[in-house]
């Protein structure tokens, strides 16, 4: 596996997230910005941050299948947040653990999250960009 997750001794331990992704493979993979579109361009819950959030993580992978990988090859992620309020938390955790379900149980990696005033469409609650490392 090229991507190892970590928490080292001296940092928090975040039960959503690990603080440390060591990336040894040979293939870097930028996964451009991925909103709450099915594949057919149609934005999957309007209005439902945990869905958009969901949505978001599910075309990551399938992002990465179609170039060999898979979620455990990502090192890093960033997540975009429109409107960001601590309030809007469990939401996005909700989202992220039921596409971590769907995706196998994955840890997730190191992750930044930044709220913005607004993304490509009025619809839109959120757009995640991922950084992978494939063998």
């Amino acid at each position: 596996m090229a991507i190892t997750l970590v928490n080292p001794d001296g940092l928090p331990k975040i039960d959503v997230y690990r603080q440390v992704s060591i990336a040894t493979g040979s293939k870097l993979v930028f996964i451009a910005g991925q909103v709450a579109w099915d594949a057919d361009g149609v934005t999957v819950g309007e209005g439902d941050l945990a869905a958009q959030v969901e949505q978001c993580y599910l075309n990551i992978g399938t992002a990465l299948a179609g170039v060999g990988g898979s979620f455990d090859d990502v090192a890093k992620l960033t997540a975009y947040v429109v409107d960001w309020t601590p309030d809007k938390m469990p939401a996005l955790l909700e989202g992220i653990s039921r596409a971590s379900e769907k995706l196998g149980g994955t840890p997730v990696p190191p992750v930044t999250l930044l709220g913005v005033a607004a993304l490509d469409v009025p619809e839109h609650l959120v757009e995640v960009e991922a950084t992978a490392m494939i063998d």
